[in-house]
């Protein structure tokens, strides 16, 4: 038996080598194999703006034509200022006169007396001034001041934060209605009564390295670094705009800070806000929820138009205007030539007469 087992390990150890000879080139043919396969893979979601198009097929991008505006310095974007950007909604400028001329010179108010009252407590009963201490407790009508003033300060401050809640809250009839859907990690947008939607991607710098060669790469035209991106939205001036918010796999937040918007897009649920602006120009926002690995780079961008060039806006990408019909189906198409009769053979229905 011990013979019978060492022959079968020699014969099995003889055979190892000559397997692993015929195995060997397998890997290299497979690395071959998928070498073409990895060279035109799609780029993933999130990456590049069109992955079938390199950059000198893509349209020339025409600055300060629709959906191209050229931002303004200082609004509608971080500029270093210490503060509020500058608001460009009715809601956005109520909300800043309360929180400039009310809150802050209040809580300017209060910190003065504290930190007085505070200084002359040191001074006035400090050991020196006051060898034997004083043995009073309580004082009724210093009781009844500190628990009535706290009161009226609230109340003070309740009204007009109630006044502005219930203005954000209860807007007018929409003008436009937007879908924003939040994906990891860009924003895409839905004007249902207009037949557009579109993604809008981040754009990268020109010296990227992760940047694609089908990536358009940002200039300072489309805007400040992380918050330009490909494809803005473009809404109408002086028009009541609704954003119904939502995401489809993560929490996100529409956050605006001209427009005075900070929304939550939560998967299977609606959110709603809205937006009146005045004022053309490109503004620009990002997501405010930790969302993920690259929850820094979904920016958002708006640009904010009169009429006329949203409505060229809109055609431009393959939408219509309210009540007129959309392009493809302008024209009826001709109605199809009925089809020739095919007649059934009489042997055919001699043996269905037999049968």
């Amino acid at each position: 038996m011990r013979l019978i087992g060492w022959a079968i390990a020699l014969a099995a150890a003889g055979l190892t080598p000559a397997a692993a000879s015929v195995a060997a080139p397998a890997p290299s043919q497979n690395v071959a194999a998928a070498a073409p396969a990895a060279s035109t893979a799609t780029p993933p979601a999130g990456t590049a703006q069109d992955a079938t198009k390199p950059d000198a097929a893509q349209p020339a991008i025409v600055p300060g034509s629709v959906g191209h505006m050229i931002p303004t310095p200082g609004v509608g974007e971080p500029d270093g200022r210490k503060g509020i950007q500058l608001q460009v909604t009715p809601i956005g400028e109520e909300a800043v006169g309360f929180h400039n001329y009310w809150l802050l010179p209040l809580c300017a108010i209060i910190s003065v007396f504290v930190l007085a009252l505070l200084a002359w407590a040191m001074i006035r009963y400090r050991r020196g001034a006051n060898p034997t201490p004083s043995r009073n407790s309580h004082n009724t009508l210093i009781e009844v001041i500190w628990t009535l003033v706290p009161v009226l300060i609230l109340v003070g401050i309740a009204i007009p934060s109630i006044r502005l809640l219930r203005h954000q809250y209860s807007p007018p009839a929409a003008d436009v209605t937007v879908k924003v859907i939040g994906h990891q990690w860009y924003w895409s947008y839905e004007l249902p009564d207009y037949g557009v939607s579109f993604d809008s991607y981040m754009l990268k710098e020109a010296n990227d390295p992760t940047r694609q060669a089908n990536q358009r790469a940002r200039t300072d035209n489309d805007g400040p670094p992380l918050l330009a991106v490909d494809n803005r939205l473009v809404i109408p001036q002086g028009k009541v705009v609704k954003f119904i918010v939502t995401a489809d796999d993560v929490i996100h937040s529409f956050a605006m800070p001209a427009f005075w918007i900070k929304q939550d897009a939560n998967p299977g649920q609606l959110h709603e806000t809205w937006a009146k602006v005045d004022r053309p120009g490109v503004y620009f926002g990002q997501c405010s929820e930790l969302c993920g690995a690259r929850h820094g780079f979904m920016p958002i961008s708006i640009e904010v138009v009169p009429q006329a060039q949203f409505a060229q806006w809109v055609g431009q990408n393959g939408g219509h205007m309210p009540g007129a019909k959309p392009a493809a189906a302008a024209a009826p198409a001709a109605p199809a030539a009925p089809a020739p009769a095919v007649q059934e053979p009489a042997t055919n229905q001699a043996a269905t007469a037999q049968n």
